[in-house]
C-alpha cells in the first residue's frame, strides 16, 4: 500500500513534465536565423487591386490577412515597370540594365541571365536551403538559362509570358489577317518540369488551369521539404493577359473576369498559408507578396488599377512601378502595421542575406539591407534614392526621399484613349515629358509640377542624375556606364 501511495503522489509530477516537455515540443522557438521564405511574385497587378488597397466588387481574404498579420508597404518599387527585367531585378538585387536585361525576352531571345550573376537561391543554398520555384521564369528559356542552373532544385512553370503564344484575342489561332499576325509564328506555350518540357498551353481553357496547377506544385514543395529551410518562388502568370480562371471561380466576382481571376489568386495564397499551418510553420516563414509591374491599362476590364497612380505598365510614372507589397512574419514585423519608406524588390536579396548570414556576391549590387523597417525601426531609413531606368538603359527619373525628378523622355500613354474591352486592347499613344519635379507625398498622381518652385531639390538630384549616369549610363544622354555587366548569350536556339 505504500508504494501505491507513492505512485499516486508522483504519477501527477510525471504527468506535468510530460504536459511541459509535450507544450514545449509543440511551441519550439523559431530559429529566426534561418526562416523559411516564401515570395508570391504576381503579373501586372497594380497598386489598387489588392483589398487593403482600396480594390472593389471582388473578395481578397487571404491577402487582406497577410496585411493584417504583417507589414503593408506603401512606396515599394518594382526594379522595373516590364517583366524580364522586373524578376532580373528581384532575383539578383541588381537594377535590370546593371545585368544587361532589359523589356520582356522573346520566344527567339538568345539572351538571359548570366551564369555570373547570384540569384536569392544560390544565395540561400550557402546556408542549406532547399529551393524551389513555380511559374512564370522569363529570364531566358534555354536550359542554360532556366532556374534548375540557377540554384533552384525544383521548378514547374512558363519559361515566359503567357501572351507568347499564337492565339489571338479570342482565343482562335492567329493568321495573317489576325490582330497579331507575327505571332503566328510563337510555338505553343511549353510547359516545364525541371529542365524538361512536359506539356502546352493551347487554348484559353489551358490558361484557366495555370493558377491551380502553381499552387498544387508549390504545396506539394512544402509538404516535401518541411523539416528543413525552404525558399519558395511563387511566380503566378496571371493577371497578365490573357486571364485564365478555373470553373471554381468563373463569374464568382461582381467585377467580371478580372475579379474572378484575383480571387483565385487570393484562394492560392490561402493555400499556401494552409500547407505552412499544416507543419506549424507559420511563425517561421517570411512572406512576401508583391508584383512585377502595374497594370497594362489598355485592356480596359481586363486589367487592373493603379489606384490613381499615373499611367501603368511599361512607364516610369508611379502607376508602372510602384507596387502592393506586404511582407508577414511573426515575431521580427510587428502585425498590421504600414510602412511608408521607400523600398523595392532590389532590396530583398541583401536583406535576406544579412538574415542568414549568407555571403553577398563579389560584384556590385544596387539593394540595401531593409530589415529595420520590416522590424518597424523608428527613423530607420536605409534606401533613399531609387533609379527609375527603363528600355535598354535609359535613366527616366530618380527618386530622392518624397521628391520625384522626372528626366525628358517618350513614353507610352494610356490617357486620352478609351482601353479596351473584354480580353482586346485598346489604343495607346507616344507622349513626352520635359523636366519636372513632383512631390510624391503631397501629389502622389504626379500631376503637379512643382520644379519652378524647388530649384535646390532639382540641383540636388541631379548630383545623384550624374552619378547614376556615370556608374550604370543612359542611352537618353549617349553615356556607355562604366559598371554594367553582359547578360548570358547563347548561339544554340533549339526548344527545350
Amino acid at each position: 500500500m505504500k508504494n501505491d501511495k507513492s505512485f499516486l503522489i508522483f504519477f501527477p509530477v510525471l504527468l506535468l513534465a510530460g504536459t511541459v516537455f509535450l507544450f514545449q515540443g509543440c511551441n519550439k522557438i523559431p530559429d529566426r536565423s534561418h526562416p523559411n521564405v516564401v515570395i508570391i511574385f504576381i503579373d501586372d497587378q497594380g497598386y489598387g487591386d489588392i483589398g487593403p488597397n482600396g480594390a472593389i466588387d471582388y473578395e481578397t481574404p487571404n491577402i487582406d490577412k497577410l496585411a493584417a498579420e504583417g507589414m503593408r508597404f506603401t512606396n515599394f518599387y518594382a526594379a522595373q515597370a516590364v517583366c524580364s527585367a522586373s524578376r532580373a531585378g528581384l532575383l539578383t538585387g541588381c537594377y535590370p540594365n546593371r545585368i544587361g536585361i532589359s523589356g520582356a525576352l522573346m520566344p527567339w531571345s538568345k539572351i538571359g541571365i548570366s551564369d555570373k550573376e547570384m540569384t536569392i537561391a544560390q544565395l540561400l543554398k550557402q546556408k542549406g536551403y532547399v529551393t524551389g520555384m513555380v511559374g512564370k521564369w522569363h529570364l531566358g528559356w534555354q536550359k542554360r538559362f532556366l532556374p534548375l542552373q540557377h540554384g533552384f532544385d525544383d521548378y514547374l512553370g512558363l519559361p515566359y509570358s503567357n501572351d507568347m503564344w499564337p492565339v489571338d484575342f479570342d482565343g482562335k489561332p492567329i493568321t495573317k489577317n489576325s490582330s497579331r499576325p507575327w505571332k503566328s509564328k510563337y510555338p505553343p506555350l511549353p510547359v516545364i518540369d525541371g529542365n524538361k518540357k512536359v506539356g502546352e498551353i493551347r487554348t484559353l481553357d489551358d490558361q484557366g488551369k495555370l493558377t491551380t496547377m502553381y499552387t498544387k506544385r508549390a504545396v506539394k514543395f512544402i509538404d516535401q521539404h518541411h523539416n528543413k529551410p525552404f525558399f519558395l518562388y511563387v511566380a503566378h502568370s496571371m493577371v497578365h493577359v490573357p486571364l485564365g480562371v478555373s470553373d471554381k471561380f468563373k463569374g464568382k466576382s461582381k467585377q467580371g473576369l478580372f475579379g474572378d481571376v484575383m480571387m483565385e489568386v487570393d484562394w492560392s495564397v490561402g493555400e499556401i498559408m494552409k500547407a505552412l499551418d499544416k507543419y506549424h510553420l507559420r511563425d517561421n516563414t517570411l512572406v512576401i507578396y508583391t508584383s512585377d509591374n502595374g497594370p497594362w491599362l489598355n485592356f480596359g476590364n481586363h486589367a487592373g488599377s493603379t489606384g490613381g497612380l499615373r499611367e501603368g505598365k511599361g512607364t516610369s510614372w508611379e502607376g508602372g512601378q510602384r507596387e502592393p507589397c506586404i511582407m508577414r512574419w511573426p515575431g521580427v514585423i510587428p502585425e498590421g502595421t504600414i510602412c511608408n519608406k521607400l523600398s523595392s524588390t532590389i532590396d530583398i536579396l541583401p536583406t535576406l542575406a544579412t538574415i542568414t548570414g549568407a555571403k553577398l556576391p563579389d560584384h556590385k549590387i544596387d539593394g540595401v539591407n531593409i530589415l529595420p523597417l520590416m522590424k518597424g525601426i523608428p527613423n530607420a531609413n536605409p534606401r533613399n534614392v531609387f533609379y527609375y531606368y527603363y528600355r535598354r538603359n535609359s535613366l527616366e527619373a530618380i527618386r530622392k526621399g518624397h521628391w520625384k525628378l522626372v528626366l525628358p523622355h517618350k513614353y507610352r500613354s494610356y490617357e486620352g484613349v478609351l482601353p479596351g474591352h473584354d480580353g482586346f486592347p485598346g489604343p495607346t499613344k507616344t507622349d513626352s515629358t520635359g523636366l519636372a519635379l513632383y512631390n510624391l507625398r503631397r501629389d502622389p498622381g504626379e500631376r503637379y509640377n512643382v520644379i519652378e518652385q524647388h530649384p535646390d531639390v532639382v540641383e540636388d538630384i541631379m548630383k545623384e542624375v550624374e552619378k547614376a549616369r556615370k556608374d550604370l549610363g543612359d542611352d537618353l544622354t549617349g553615356q556607355p556606364g562604366e559598371n554594367r555587366r553582359k547578360p548570358g548569350k547563347i548561339e544554340d536556339n533549339s526548344t527545350v
